[in-house]
């Protein structure tokens, strides 16, 4: 076989589909989030808005946080020195989990070098300690719990997305007797719309199911201390387990479960994603642990961020764009085309000085392309306002469509 003719072969294909993703090299700029040096290939360099940042408060610039990690840094230095079980685990560990069990109302958390590697390790590890399980999985679901269950062994059933009559028309169709798990998410990030999770609890104790959440886009963000949308609505204590992700609202880096004690521990000596993983850094759990503490009470960045969202979706649809809104803190604007939506991205960079990435297939379905923007506290008005010129301005020169405003 000629290996690099396959390799070629594989990424012209991207490029043939208008989705060949590249890597934009920038530099963020401590203090002067979201602002950021763009180093173009060719060695030149631009002053550029990020838009599409997952640090969704700018709590990776916190002073706190940062105090945090220089303290746990020049006390143990770099790195944590193995995984969990040898020699890996450090009173910061200690202390962060401590600080995400708080946050949740629940005995215990784990925490996991990803939010991605948190729900792989931990849904392809459930059917080994309840033999029959069978998973029932949202259509929409995150790649990372998509791949845990279909590597976990078990059956596994995919409803509808937020389809409660499927679900319920599948749960009927099993053995009562089964043990049974609905995984689902609070926020689902591409689109931006919300779970149904009071009646997926209802579903669950109607069946006897076990409830597992994922909050990656949630946790932060929603809620009177940021334990995400189970908190806001009151429904913590019907999930069972709770995903979160320590790498967006929080800033820094890491996932993590919360849950039972006896379910962490269950998980902690069973998943091979977490017992042969290097543990973070301790100066990584350190600012995580001291952004998760700051959160807790920090309600006027998640309002000041809310308020930014919605002052930008509103302009945005005054002028006829194709807004997706459900109401979360995501603001997706549909453009329906790989090669348009590349075009307009690269445009905004080199022209406006605003970076937001396109988001393509597999993220999405075809032919759903878009423009994904991500407001913070930190997002002044001369930046939307600046932002939302340039998008009437590339939309009227692309002439893509607009709403009827008329109707």
């Amino acid at each position: 076989m000629d290996y690099t003719r396959a390799l070629e072969e594989a990424i012209q294909k991207l490029h043939d589909e208008g989705r060949y993703r590249t890597f934009i090299d920038i530099e963020r700029q401590k203090g002067d989030f979201p602002n950021a040096v763009w180093r173009r290939p060719d060695g030149t360099e631009k002053n550029i808005t990020v838009w599409c940042g997952n640090d969704y408060l700018g709590m990776g610039q916190h002073p706190e946080v940062l105090a945090a990690m220089h303290e746990a840094l020049d006390a143990t230095g770099a790195g944590s020195g193995g995984t969990r079980n040898i020699s890996g685990t450090t009173v910061y560990h200690k202390r962060l989990e401590a600080e995400l069990a708080d946050l949740h109302g629940k005995e215990a958390a784990l925490v996991f070098t990803s939010a991605y590697i948190a729900n792989d390790a931990t849904l392809s590890t459930l059917p080994k300690l309840f033999p029959g399980l069978i998973i029932y999985s949202d259509a929409l679901n995150h790649a990372s719990m998509i791949e845990g269950i279909k590597r976990n062994g078990g059956a596994k059933r995919v409803f509808r997305h937020n389809d409660l009559a499927h679900l319920r028309s599948l749960m009927e169709a099993d053995d009562p007797a089964a043990p049974k798990l609905i995984a689902f998410e609070s926020i689902y990030s591409m689109d931006g719309d919300f779970g149904p999770i009071e009646a997926i609890c209802d579903l669950a104790d109607e069946f006897g199911a076990l409830t597992y959440i994922d909050e990656v886009h949630a946790v932060g963000m929603y809620g009177p201390r940021g334990a995400g949308v189970a908190e806001r609505d009151g429904l913590m204590g019907r999930i069972d387990i709770i995903n979160g992700t320590l790498a967006k609202a929080y800033g820094v880096m890491g996932g993590y479960i919360a849950a039972s004690a006896r379910m962490c521990d269950a998980i902690r000596s069973y998943a091979p994603g977490f017992i042969f993983t290097t543990s973070l850094p301790p100066a990584v759990a350190a600012g995580a642990a001291a952004s998760v503490r700051i959160l807790k009470t920090a309600q006027h960045l998640r309002d000041a961020q809310q308020l930014h969202a919605k002052i930008l979706k509103t302009r945005l649809k005054g002028m006829g764009l194709p807004i997706i809104d459900h109401g979360s803190h995501i603001v997706p604007v549909h453009v329906g085309d790989p090669v348009h939506c590349k075009a307009l991205s690269d445009m905004l960079l080199e022209e406006f000085g605003i970076y937001v990435q396109p988001i393509n297939f597999p993220t999405v379905p075809r032919g759903t392309e878009r423009l994904r923007f991500t407001p913070s506290p930190v997002h002044d008005p001369k930046q939307i306002d600046r932002l939302v010129k340039a998008m009437d301005s590339l939309w009227s020169r692309c002439a893509l469509n607009r709403a009827d405003m008329t109707a």
